[in-house]
């Protein structure tokens, strides 16, 4: 099967078809109509085999997590998603895998109602390039630079079970059997919290989603707005399979380090943490208050309102030494 065919039989049709798509795929580029007085969102996310997820990865399960990984990126910007394009490199063509990893694609896209506007095909080493597009409107955008001392951390669900999973395929821990599926999912399927991210427009004054862990994202907030942060390590949503797998104290390092959660972490001030509440509880979104942000400039983290050192390697994707990922 040669490129333009695998194009047209796997990727052209699709089931989503928005209007504000005036041309989509099969055309050196796309066009869209965006809404009236919106922002534009852009996020481009690379995962490569090996890298971003180990080689046995079902083909389902990356096509939805190449996905995810970008929706969530809008989500943390407070948008709306709109459009993706897809740049896949394969090995070769295998229509079995194709397949099994469009409706890993095109599930999620349904769902969020995404429609594929474009992209292109190569050979070579598995790799997924994703560029996702969203919409907000005009001065509602969250970033990372807004948030100031005083103002309150939250985050949504729970956090360390896709790095359990990740350290338990690597065999640096061993999961029971009946949390397997569970933590599984977490890594392979991870959910994009697109409704939370619109409802927090009008509370968070910063935000970022999780994906190199819970302390190098909270430094790049601290970074841009200029602040410090104290992490509560006993107000963490840990998930039973973290805890009960590894113990507490571990579970706090997992936590605090693992990446892939994909989760939000965003601030908001104490004037609005209880509409901010109800609003995501609108969402069906479970939030949870982890910390405070202060001057300090600096993260520290407390148990029991006692100071604590724990010692965290976040991930890089260029390092000196070896990833934990």
């Amino acid at each position: 099967m040669k490129e333009f065919e695998v194009i047209r039989r796997y990727f052209t049709e699709q089931v989503v078809k928005r209007k504000d798509v005036y041309l989509g795929i099969g055309d050196d580029c796309a066009l869209v109509t965006p809404g009236e007085r919106q922002h534009i969102a852009v996020t481009t996310d690379t995962l490569v085999a090996g890298v971003h997820f180990p080689l046995n990865t079902s083909p389902r399960a990356i096509g939805h997590k190449s996905i995810a990984v970008n929706l969530s990126d809008l989500a943390a910007m407070g948008a709306e998603p709109s459009w993706v394009s897809l740049a896949i490199t394969l090995p070769d063509i295998d229509e079995n895998w194709i397949n099994e990893f469009c409706l890993g694609v095109f599930d999620l896209c349904e769902f969020y109602n995404v429609q594929l506007i474009g992209g292109d095909t190569t050979q070579g080493p598995l790799s997924i390039t994703i560029t996702a597009q969203g919409q907000i409107p005009f001065g509602q955008h969250i970033s990372r630079s807004g948030a100031k001392a005083g103002e309150w951390l939250y985050v949504t669900g729970e956090i360390g079970a896709a790095n359990l999973a990740l350290q338990h395929i690597q065999g640096k821990v061993k999961v029971a059997a009946k949390y397997q599926q569970e933590i599984q999912k977490r890594l392979d399927f991870p959910i994009a919290r697109v409704l939370a991210g619109q409802a927090l427009r009008k509370y968070a004054t910063s935000a970022i989603d999780l994906s190199d862990g819970l302390v190098a994202d909270l430094a790049h907030i601290c970074n841009a707005s200029g602040v410090g942060a104290n992490i509560v390590l006993d107000a963490l949503p840990l998930s039973a399979a973290l805890s009960d797998t590894v113990g507490i104290d571990a579970a706090y390092d997992i936590a605090l380090e693992g990446g892939d959660d994909y989760e939000l972490l965003f601030s908001v001030t104490e004037d609005n943490r209880v509409g901010l509440e109800t609003a995501l509880a609108n969402t069906g979104n479970k939030i949870t208050c982890i910390g405070q942000l202060n001057g300090s400039g600096k993260i520290t983290t407390t148990l029991n309102k006692k100071a604590v050192n724990i010692k965290v390697q976040s991930y890089q994707h260029f390092s000196d030494t070896p990833s934990n990922k």
